[in-house]
């Protein structure tokens, strides 16, 4: 599997619930923090569901 680096870029502030729980299950809480994921199905679908808030770079 590909790797994937992600960094917020956005603040979850008057976001759903969902979208939160989203970005501190990514690892992600604060903005410019970045983590580094492989790139299964799972994480590409939490990234899809909160790609407004991140931005997605191959590691």
């Amino acid at each position: 599997m590909a790797k994937i680096k992600i960094t917020q870029v956005r603040s979850t502030i008057k976001r759903p619930k969902d979208q939160k729980a989203t970005i501190e299950a990514l690892g992600l809480g604060k903005i410019n923090r970045t983590v580094e994921h492989e790139a299964t199905p799972q994480i590409m679908g939490m990234v899809r569901k909160v790609a407004h808030l991140i931005s997605v770079t191959e590691a």
